[in-house]
C-alpha cells in the first residue's frame, strides 16, 4: 500500500513519488546510506532483508494493494559506510515521523504481499495505485478521530448522569407528592418505554443520516426532557410519565448513533480501546450522578439536579456542532495522513438508503450478537438494579453504606473496560485474528461473572461478598471489547442498526430480568437468582463461540 523512500547521508528527504520537476538523479545523491522500506514476507516478523541495493538511483520495495494502513512502520537501512550498521531499524509510529529524520518515509508493514516494484527514481515508473507514506504534514497534536471519541465519551457521561439522578431525587419527590411504591416503580419504568422505541429507529436514522446528526439530536432531546422533569412533576403524574418516556427516546438513539460514527472514524486497530473509553463514560456518569445528586438536593432542593445536569447538554452540543463530522470524508480539517490511516485505502461508501433486513436477519453472527447481548444484560441489569437490596438485606449494610458500595462496580467497570480495550487492540496488532480476539474477550466477559457469582453463594463475610461483586462487574466490562465491538466488525455500514437490534434484546433482558428477580426472591433465595444468571452466561458463551465472527459479512 505504500512505497519506499531514499534518505541521503546528510538526511535530505526524498520520496520516489515526488513531482516530476524534482525527479531523477537530483533526488538520490547519497554516496553511502539510504533507506529501503520493504514489505517482503520472509523472516518470523514477516520481513525479508534486502540482499542488495543495486544502484544509487534505485530503491527496492514491495507494494501490497488494498490493505489497511497500520500505525507502525519499519525500514531497512543499507550503507556502504563501515561506520554505519545496516539492518532493520526499530519500528516507529507513523505519526512520529518527521521530514529529515532517519525514517523520513517508510512503508507500512502488512501481510501477504504479492506485487513487487523496482523504483528507478522516475515518477512515471510508479504504479498509479501505489501510495507514498509521507511524514505527517501539519498533523494536529491530537488526532481528529480521538476528538470524536472524547466527545462521544462525554455524551455518554451526560447520558447516565441524567438517567441516575432520578434514582436519588425520587426519594424527596415521593415524600413531597405522596407517591406509593407502585407509583415510584411506574415512574422509574416509564423511561424504558421511550428507550425501547428508538433503539432500532436510532440505528436506521444514524446509518441513513449520519451519526453526528442523530447523536446531537439525542443529547438535545434528553437534556430538554431532563430540565422539564420538575415542571412535569408539578403538573401531575401523567405529565411526568410522558417526560420520562421522552427522555428515554433521546437516550435510546445514543448507542446506535455512537456506534455508527465510530465505525466511520476508528480503524480496526483502535476499535476496542475507543469503544471501551466511550462506554466507560456511562459508568463514570453513574458515579458522577450518584455522587453529586445528594449534594445538590441538600443545598438547593431536588429540582436543582435536573436543571444542573440538563443544562450541561447545551455546552456539549455547541462543541459537537463545531468539532464533529459524521465521517472523515466530510471533515475539512483532518490531515490527509490521518484520513489515509483511518480509511486504509478503502473508498468511502454512500450513506445507507435502505436496510436489507432479510439479509441481516439471515446471518448467524447477527443472531449470535442478539442472543449474547440478551444473556449479558440479564446478569448485568440484575446486579446493578438489585445490588443495594442485596447489600442491605443479605450483608446487613445500612442504606448509606449500600449507596457508597454501589459506586464501586461502576468504577471497577470503567477501569477494566479500558484495560480490556488495550489488551484487545494489542492482540490485533500482534496478528491475532479479530474473530479470536472478540471470542476471547467476550468469553472473559461471560465466564468471569459466572465464576464470581457462583463463588458469591459460598462466601461468608461481607468483605468477600463485595469483592466478588466488584470482580464480577470488572470481568463483565471485557464485553466492551467483545460483543460491543463486533457490530462494527461484521457490518460497519449497518453498525447503528445492528447495535439497535442487539441492544433491544439487551434492554428487554434488563426489564424481564429485573422483574423475574423479584418473583424468584418471593419463592426462593438469592442463590437462585445468581444461578439463573450463571446459566444464561454459559448459554451466551456457547452461542458466541460457535456462531460469532470478526469478519465482515455485510457490505
Amino acid at each position: 500500500m505504500a512505497m519506499g523512500a531514499v534518505l541521503s547521508s546528510n538526511r535530505a528527504f526524498a520520496s520516489p513519488l515526488s513531482s516530476a520537476s524534482s525527479a531523477g538523479k537530483q533526488q538520490h545523491t547519497s554516496p553511502h546510506c539510504r533507506w529501503v522500506c520493504s514489505l517482503v514476507p520472509g523472516d518470523r516478523n514477516g520481513r525479508q532483508t534486502p540482499a542488495s541495493v543495486q544502484q544509487p538511483l534505485t530503491a527496492m520495495t514491495r507494494f501490497c494493494p488494498k490493505r489497511r494502513l497500520l500505525s507502525r512502520v519499519e525500514c531497512f537501512l543499507y550503507s556502504s559506510d563501515p561506520a554505519v550498521t545496516s539492518g532493520w531499524q526499530k519500528p516507529k509510529r507513523r505519526e512520529s515521523l518527521t521530514a529529515g529524520s532517519d525514517t523520513a518515509s517508510c512503508v507500512v508493514p502488512t501481510r501477504n504481499c504479492k506485487a513487487k516494484f523496482e523504483m528507478t527514481g522516475s515518477p512515471s515508473d510508479v504504479p498509479a495505485e501505489a501510495e507514498a507514506v509521507l511524514p505527517g504534514q501539519d498533523a494536529p497534536w491530537f488526532p481528529k478521530r480521538w476528538t470524536i471519541v472524547v466527545l462521544c465519551f462525554f455524551s455518554f457521561l451526560l447520558c447516565n448522569m441524567d438517567r441516575v439522578n432520578m434514582s436519588i431525587a425520587i426519594l424527596p419527590m415521593s415524600a413531597e407528592y405522596g407517591w406509593s411504591p407502585a407509583t415510584v416503580g411506574l415512574i422509574q419504568s416509564s423511561f424504558f418505554w421511550g428507550y425501547l422505541l428508538t433503539q432500532i429507529l436510532g440505528g436506521i436514522w444514524a446509518d441513513r443520516f449520519g451519526g453526528k446528526v442523530v447523536l446531537g439530536f439525542g443529547v438535545v432531546w434528553w437534556s430538554i426532557a431532563t430540565m422539564l422533569t420538575p415542571v412535569a412533576a408539578k403538573l401531575g403524574l401523567p405529565f411526568l410519565l410522558v417526560v420520562r418516556a421522552f427522555m428515554g427516546i433521546g437516550e435510546g438513539v445514543a448507542m446506535p448513533a455512537m456506534n455508527n460514527i465510530l465505525s466511520k472514524w476508528i480503524p480496526v486497530s483502535e476499535r476496542s480501546r475507543s469503544l471501551s473509553l466511550v462506554y466507560s463514560g456511562m459508568y463514570l456518569g453513574s458515579v458522577t450522578g450518584l455522587a453529586f445528586s445528594p449534594f445538590l438536593i441538600s443545598k438547593f432542593g431536588w429540582p436543582s439536579v435536573f436543571y444542573a445536569f440538563g443544562s450541561l447538554g447545551s455546552i456539549w452540543f455547541a462543541l459537537w456542532q463545531r468539532k464533529a463530522r459524521s465521517s472523515p470524508s466530510e471533515d475539512p480539517d483532518i490531515s490527509e495522513d490521518e484520513k489515509r490511516h483511518i480509511l486504509g485505502g478503502n473508498a468511502t461508501k454512500e450513506p445507507v438508503s435502505s436496510i436489507p433486513w432479510r439479509l441481516i436477519l439471515s446471518k448467524p453472527p447477527v443472531w449470535a450478537l442478539i442472543i449474547s447481548h440478551f444473556c449479558h444484560n440479564w446478569g448485568t441489569f440484575i446486579l446493578l438494579t438489585w445490588m443495594p437490596t442485596y447489600y442491605n438485606q443479605v450483608l446487613k449494610f445500612n442504606l448509606t453504606e449500600s449507596g457508597l458500595l454501589c459506586v464501586l462496580p461502576w468504577l471497577t467497570m470503567a477501569v477494566f473496560a479500558n484495560i480490556g480495550g488495550w489488551i484487545a487492540d494489542t492482540l490485533v496488532a500482534k496478528g491475532v485474528s479479530i474473530t479470536n480476539v472478540r471470542k476471547i474477550m467476550q468469553s472473559i466477559g461471560f465466564l468471569g461473572p459466572a465464576f464470581f457469582l457462583t463463588l458469591l453463594s459460598k462466601v461468608r463475610t461481607p468483605a468477600m461478598a463485595v469483592l466478588c461483586m466488584a470482580c464480577s462487574q470488572g470481568s463483565d466490562a471485557f464485553s466492551q471489547s467483545g460483543l460491543y465491538s463486533n457490530h462494527q466488525d461484521i457490518g460497519p455500514r449497518y453498525a447503528g442498526v445492528l447495535l439497535g437490534l442487539s441492544n433491544t434484546a439487551g434492554v428487554l433482558a434488563g426489564v424481564f430480568g429485573t422483574a423475574a428477580t423479584g418473583y424468584i426472591l418471593q419463592k426462593g433465595s438469592w442463590d437462585n437468582v445468581f444461578q439463573v444468571a450463571v446459566i444464561l452466561y454459559i448459554v451466551g458463551t456457547v452461542v458466541w463461540n460457535v456462531f460469532s465472527t470478526g469478519e465482515r459479512i455485510l457490505e
